[in-house]
This record gives C-alpha cells, sequence and structure tokens, in this order.
C-alpha cells in the first residue's frame, strides 16, 4: 500500500476553500504589508481594501512566509500521520516562497518534496489540485511530484492590467518591459512564461485587449478537456462575462472557476485585473 502523501501549497494559489478542504491541501499565507501593518493574505486583508489602498496611492507591499512558518505546517502534517508531503509553490521567479519553504524542509520528520511550478494563481491551484488528485490515489511523492510538474508544463496564463505601474513598482517586471504598455497609452497583455511576467501584445483598448484576452484562452485551450480560471481584481462583472464567453466558445471545457485574486497578486497587478488560466488535464 502506498504511503499518505500531504499536499501543500500558498495562499497565492487562490484555490476554493471548499477545495481545498474536500482534497486536503493547506496553504501557507504569504503577507500583505499595507503601511507598517503585516497582514496575512486570506484571512487579515481583503480585496476590497487592498484595492482601496491602491487607489489612493497608499504604500503596499508583499512578503514571502518565513520558513519557521513552513516548518511549523510541515510538522504538524507529520503528526497528523503523512509519511511524505508534496509542497508545491509560485514561480521563484517572482518569490521568495519557494527558497523558505526548501530551508523548512530540512528538518522534518518526513520527506518533503518542495516544487517550484513556474505558475502563479489558478495556475499554481490546478497543480495542486492535479497532485492531490494523484494522493488521494495512491501515489508516492515522487508519482504526486510528477503529476503536478505534468499539469505545469501543459498550463497557460494570460492576464490585462490597466496598467503595468504596479507590476513596475514592486519588481516584477523591469522599467524597459513598463514601457511596453507605456506608450501611445496602449493597453498591455501579458503572460507568465519560465516563471517570468513577460509582455505578449499591445492593444489599443481595453475593450480590445478583453477580446483579445478571450480569443487567446479559447485558441489556447482547442477542443481537448481543459480547466479554465478566469481571474480579477475589483472588475466582477468584466470577468463574469468573459467567463459567460469562454463557456460558449471552448468545447472541451471541464471545469471553469472564476474569482477575484487575493491580496499579494493583487498588491502587483492594481484594480481591473482580468487574467485567463488555461489548464488542460
Amino acid at each position: 500500500m502506498s504511503r499518505h502523501v500531504a499536499i501543500v501549497t500558498d495562499s497565492t494559489a487562490y484555490l476554493p476553500a471548499r477545495t481545498m478542504e474536500r482534497h486536503g491541501i493547506t496553504a501557507v499565507p504569504l503577507t500583505v504589508v499595507l503601511g507598517d501593518r503585516a497582514l496575512e493574505e486570506g484571512t487579515e486583508i481583503s480585496t476590497r481594501s487592498l484595492a482601496q489602498a491602491l487607489q489612493k496611492r497608499r504604500s503596499v507591499t508583499t512578503s514571502r512566509p518565513g520558513p519557521e512558518l513552513f516548518a511549523e505546517t510541515y510538522r504538524r502534517i507529520a503528526e497528523s500521520g503523512a509519511e511524505g508531503i508534496v509542497s508545491l509553490h509560485l514561480s521563484a521567479e517572482l518569490s521568495g516562497t519557494h527558497d523558505a519553504a526548501v530551508v523548512a524542509a530540512r528538518d522534518v520528520a518526513v520527506p518533503v518534496r518542495v516544487v517550484d511550478t513556474g505558475m502563479i494563481a489558478m495556475a499554481l491551484g490546478f497543480c495542486a489540485l492535479a497532485a492531490a488528485e494523484a494522493a488521494e490515489a495512491g501515489a508516492t511523492v515522487d508519482e504526486a511530484v510528477a503529476a503536478a510538474e505534468k499539469r505545469a508544463a501543459g498550463t497557460s496564463a494570460y492576464f490585462y492590467v490597466d496598467t503595468l505601474d504596479y507590476l513596475r513598482r514592486g519588481g516584477r517586471i523591469g522599467a524597459a518591459q513598463a514601457l511596453f504598455g507605456s506608450a501611445l497609452a496602449v493597453k498591455p497583455l501579458l503572460q507568465l512564461q519560465d516563471g517570468r511576467i513577460e509582455p505578449l501584445e499591445k492593444v489599443r483598448t481595453a475593450s480590445r485587449a478583453i477580446a483579445r484576452l478571450e480569443e487567446i484562452g479559447a485558441d489556447r485551450a482547442g477542443s481537448a478537456p481543459v480547466d479554465i480560471a478566469v481571474h480579477h481584481l475589483a472588475a466582477p462583472d468584466r470577468a463574469s462575462a468573459l467567463a459567460d464567453r469562454l463557456r460558449d466558445r471552448v468545447p472541451g471545457l471541464a471545469d471553469l472557476h472564476v474569482s477575484e485574486v487575493g491580496a499579494v497578486i493583487g498588491a502587483h497587478t492594481g484594480p481591473g485585473l482580468l487574467g485567463v488560466v488555461v489548464s488542460p488535464r
């Protein structure tokens, strides 16, 4: 019989709480620093509060979890009976979360595999789900990691932001790349590539940018079985309409998730974000 394998991720996976509970996935929270207050994502700061702070141009930064928080989480899981842990995290190109997890994993009584998925948001969430489903079927640690890595290899993430200023301020996109979205007031479309946020296209208007986001997502999905997530920050109507159009356009659609990103990703994208994650099964 295969050993019980537990799955850990971080709060930027933005998995629904019911999904995490059903699959036994544990999320370690990142922190948003609002002025002089450090607040845990998911419990101590709402996306509405974040959007208001950004609109008022208040100082907002983010911080990875400390190794001690990961160590505490791993120990608790091991004490509950797990004989192995797979810990899946957002891209190491964007955060030190993976590195903190690696440090913590050295002193745990059970094997811990820490994986840099190269993903963010539900692109990470789909990887965690793949690992959890494999573990539920009796997979070993290595097999659960392989399931997550296979899912990551096929997953794509594209997004629209009203401005690149927030990404530039947070150091997630360079000054030269930020010029991509500033000349002639064009609207930038971005993609996640090799764990980094990279420019994809320049579009003249917000409506055209969102239409292109839909086209790109539908083309990437094709007709094979696929899961899609539509993310937003302070743009629920736009997200809902985009999700409806993708539902009509993607014949192989399995699951469609619509959710607002949390404060950590939101702090670096700003209000108006729309994102599409396409993850073939």
